[in-house]
C-alpha cells in the first residue's frame, strides 16, 4: 500500500511538506482512540529474541528511529507504535531556530538518497519540554543535543550542558552531536580538547543525579581512520557510554545522480544507500579498537534487513534508520525484525543440530571403547593383578615380589611324604627370593622352627 499509494502521493510533494504531513497524521492518530493500538497491530513484530539489553536500559527491539525525522519530540508514542524499538529525538537547542533558507532538502531517487542542509532546525528546549512532560508508554526516548548557530565554539558547552540539564528527567539516553554543520569545521569539531570541554560538564552534572543517563557521542563518517581512532581513545578514556556512528557524509563520489544536478542542488549532507559502505567500515572499526566492550548505535545507508544485518554483524549493538525509512516505508521496520528473527531461530536450530551431532560422536566413542577386547601386557604385574585368584592354583596367588614362571613340578602337588618333608625343609628365603609353592609345607615350617624374635626372648 505504502509503495503503490502512498509513496508516490509524498515523493510529489516537497520532501519537508510531505515530512510535515506525516508527522500531523500521527499527531492525529494518537489523540483517536485506539489509533495508537491499531498502528501497532499493524506494524509492530514483537519477540523475544528482538530484545535487547544496552547500556543498562532493555530494548524491545534493536531498530530505532535516527534523530532529525522528530526533531521537537512530538510524535514519539506514535512512532513507536510503528514498530520501532526506541525513538531518538533532535536535534535540540537552548533556543529556537529556523536553520537554513529552503530549499534545504533533496531527494536523490536514482541513489536512494537524501541530501540536506536544514541546519537544525528546531523549535528549541521548552517546546520539546513541553512534549516529553506526556507519558511515553514505555517507549525509549535518546535526545539528540547541540548548539545554537549563533553560539561561538568556546561557548558551545554551556549550551549542551544547558540543554542536557534540562532534559535530564526526560530522556533516557543523550547522543551528543559535535558534528556541527552549521557552526564549526569538521577538523577542530573532532579535536580531543573540543569534545572534551563538552563532554566533561556533562560528566559533572550526571555525578551529582540520583538517576543515570548514558551519554553517546555522534561521529562523522568522513573522519579519516586515524581520527576515528582518537575518538575511540576517548571512549576508553573517560565516562562515555558509547558512539553512534555515523552521521550524513559531503562525500559526492559514485553517485548516480548527474554532477549538474548535483551542482544545481548545491552544498549538504547525503544520507541513504551511498553511505552504507563506509558506516559500516567505521563501526567496524570502532568495535574492534575498543575490544568491543562499548556500545555502538549503527546508522547511515541502513535501506534492506542486509543492511542491518552487516551493520550488527560489524559490532553495533542497536541500529537507526533514516532515509530507508522514507523510501520503503513502515513495512521495513518489520521485515528487519521478521529477518532478526529467523536469524536467531537458525542459530538455534544449528546449536542444536551440533550439540546432537556432538552427543552422538561421545556415544559412539563410548560404544567402541565397550566393544573393543583387551589388549595383552607384557607387564608381568599387570597379568597377575588381572588374573583371578583361586585356591586350587596357588601358583597364581598375588604376591609382593615380582611374578615368575615357576618350574612344573614345584607348581603341582603332591600326596608322596618325602616330597612335604623335603618341601618343609627348604628355607623361607631362597637366593631366588620365590615364595614357598605348598601352603601346607609353609604351615609345618612355621610350626616346627621358632622365629628369630622368639627364640631371642628365650634366651
Amino acid at each position: 500500500m505504502y509503495r503503490k499509494f502512498i509513496k508516490p502521493l509524498l515523493f510529489s510533494l516537497s520532501i519537508e511538506r510531505a515530512h510535515r504531513i506525516v508527522i500531523l497524521f500521527l499527531r492525529v492518530v494518537g489523540l483517536i482512540p485506539g489509533g495508537r493500538w491499531l498502528l501497532h497491530k499493524c506494524y509492530a513484530v514483537e519477540h523475544p529474541a528482538l530484545e535487547r539489553e544496552v547500556f543498562g536500559l532493555r530494548f524491545p527491539n534493536p531498530v530505532g528511529l535516527a534523530a532529525g525525522f522528530d526533531r521537537n519530540g512530538e510524535a514519539c508514542r506514535e512512532l513507536a507504535t510503528l514498530g520501532f524499538g526506541f525513538i531518538e529525538i533532535g536535534t535540540v537547542t537552548p533556543q529556537p531556530q529556523s536553520g537554513n533558507p529552503r530549499p534545504r532538502v533533496f531527494r536523490l531517487p536514482k541513489d536512494r538518497a537524501i541530501v540536506q542542509r536544514i541546519g537544525l532546525a528546531n523549535r528549541g528546549l521548552a517546546a520539546t519540554i513541553r512534549h516529553l512532560r506526556r507519558p511515553h508508554d514505555g517507549v525509549i526516548v535518546g535526545c539528540n543535543i547541540g548548539k545554537n548557530t549563533t553560539t561561538p565554539p568556546e561557548q558551545a558547552p554551556a549550551d549542551y550542558l544547558k540543554v542536557f540539564r534540562n532534559l535530564y528527567q526526560y530522556a533516557d539516553y543523550f547522543t551528543v552531536n559535535i558534528n556541527c554543520d552549521n557552526a564549526c569545521r569538521e577538523s577542530a569539531a573532532y579535536a580531543s580538547s573540543h569534545i572534551l570541554k563538552i563532554l566533561e560538564p556533562l560528566f559533572d552534572f550526571r555525578r551529582g543525579q540520583n538517576q543515570y543517563r548514558p551519554i553517546m557521542l555522534k561521529v562523522s563518517p568522513d573522519m579519516p581512520d586515524e581520527v576515528v581512532d582518537r575518538v575511540t581513545d576517548i571512549l576508553l578514556e573517560t565516562p562515555l557510554d558509547g558512539i553512534v556512528a555515523t552521521n550524513g557524509t559531503n562525500c559526492r563520489d559514485g553517485l548516480q545522480t548527474s554532477r549538474m544536478s548535483l551542482e544545481k542542488i548545491g552544498s549538504g549532507r547525503i544520507s541513504g544507500a551511498p553511505l552504507t559502505r563506509r558506516a559500516v567500515e567505521i563501526v567496524r572499526r570502532i568495535h574492534t579498537r575498543s575490544g568491543g566492550t562499548y556500545p555502538i548505535i549503527g546508522v547511515g545507508g541502513l535501506m534492506t534487513p542486509d543492511d542491518v544485518r552487516a551493520m550488527l554483524d560489524a559490532g553495533a549493538d542497536l541500529v537507526q534508520l533514516y532515509t530507508g525509512y522514507i523510501y520503503e516505508g513502515p513495512r521495513l521496520v518489520g521485515d528487519i525484525c521478521r529477518a532478526l528473527i529467523a536469524d536467531e531461530q537458525q542459530r538455534l536450530q544449528e546449536a542444536a543440530k551440533a550439540a546432537a551431532a556432538e552427543q552422538q560422536r561421545l556415544q559412539e566413542i563410548a560404544k567402541a571403547a565397550a566393544e573393543q577386547p583387551a589388549k595383552p601386557t607384557s607387564d608381568p604385574a599387570v597379568v597377575v593383578a588381572e588374573t583371578p585368584v583361586t585356591a586350587e592354583d596357588p601358583a597364581t596367588r598375588p604376591t609382593s615380589e615380582p611374578a615368575v614362571e615357576k618350574p612344573a613340578k614345584a607348581a603341582e602337588p603332591t600326596a608322596e611324604p618325602a616330597a612335604a618333608e623335603k618341601a618343609a625343609n627348604i628355607p623361607e628365603s631362597s637366593d631366588s627370593g620365590l615364595p614357598t609353592t605348598d601352603p601346607g609345607a609353609e604351615m609345618t615350617s612355621a610350626r616346627s622352627e621358632p622365629a628369630p624374635h622368639e627364640s631371642g626372648e628365650q634366651a
